[in-house]
């Protein structure tokens, strides 16, 4: 639901873009904010607007300046802002089968004072929600994870992970879906594929859906 005391920055992208940004750092609220926001948008887009892309905490639309002016189109998003406001948000779920056998795990689970098997069982323990996707085609960003699952990045970066690599840091749990270089820890692989070129929507995932990891034995 959006915060009555919160106003979106509107802010421009070049000469034909405009960036919704809802906060100024990555929380839950001003996901779920962005999310909605962008779900409502796609559903029924302003006139000229011609992309709706969400990320982590704001949603940029792209639109056709032979349609839409900057200026009208903010005033059509400050419109649409109080329509969205305690409206549900409807919620697709998703099992995701995970082998935690990540070279990481057994140093994230030290360093979050945990035998591994009890990291993954708290890992699995409650749902996330997909914040984003992006990086990196069908790359997915779930959270977020409580206070005590909460590391940081990798000192170093790994030059490359395959596709099905689950990740780990900073309170949330990421899926790759093609081959990247990451800064991730590896907790895992899956063989949930959340990126087909020739699919139509190629992935799968959205922002806002709801995910439960599972333990493959």
């Amino acid at each position: 639901m959006f915060d009555p005391h919160f106003s979106p920055i509107l802010v421009p992208l070049g000469d034909t873009s405009l960036l919704v940004r809802f906060g100024t750092r990555l929380d839950n609220g001003a996901n779920r904010r962005a999310v909605a926001f962008a779900r409502q948008l796609a559903a029924l887009p302003p006139s000229g607007v011609v992309e709706v892309s969400p990320s982590l905490v704001s949603v940029q639309l792209r639109y056709d300046p032979k349609v839409i002016g900057f200026e009208a189109l903010c005033g059509d998003v400050r419109l649409r802002m109080g329509a969205v406001e305690g409206q549900p948000t409807p919620v697709r779920r998703e099992r995701i089968a995970v082998r935690f056998d990540g070279e990481d795990l057994p140093e994230v689970a030290a360093a979050l004072g945990m035998t591994a098997e009890a990291f993954v069982a708290a890992h699995n323990a409650v749902p996330l929600r997909v914040l984003a996707t992006g990086f990196a085609p069908g790359f997915v960003y779930c959270g977020f994870h409580e206070a005590a699952l909460t590391i940081a990045r990798r000192t170093t970066v790994r030059s490359l992970v395959p596709a099905g690599t689950v990740l780990f840091a900073a309170g949330q749990t990421a899926i790759a879906a093609t081959p990247i270089p990451t800064g991730w820890h590896v907790i895992g692989h899956t063989a949930f594929a959340n990126f087909s070129a020739g699919a139509q929507p190629p992935v799968q995932l959205a922002a806002g859906d709801e995910i439960s990891f599972e333990a493959l034995s």
